[in-house]
């Protein structure tokens, strides 16, 4: 079994900060990515929901910011002790 160590965080960001929040993980992947042991770091917005959904059907998309956009990032790395 290969000892990958995984880290999942959630951001939840403001509608006014999207943009800032967008520039800012383009910049910190980049870091990220140079660190020890790093194998990958992902970010991803949350687009769908499968809430209300039945059996079956396609996830729905988001269409409105109740009062946040909900970002995920997986950063993987090599050992935990790199981490």
């Amino acid at each position: 079994m290969n000892p990958i160590f995984s880290e999942i965080k959630l951001f939840q960001v403001k509608a006014d900060k999207l943009e800032q929040f967008e520039e800012l993980i383009k910049k910190m992947a980049v870091t990220q990515k140079q660190c020890d042991g790093c194998i990958s770091i992902k970010y991803m917005k949350r687009f769908f929901t499968i809430d209300g959904i039945e059996l079956g059907d396609a996830p729905r998309e988001l269409t409105k910011i109740v009062k946040c956009v909900k970002y995920y990032s997986c950063w993987e790395f090599d050992t935990k002790e790199n981490y």
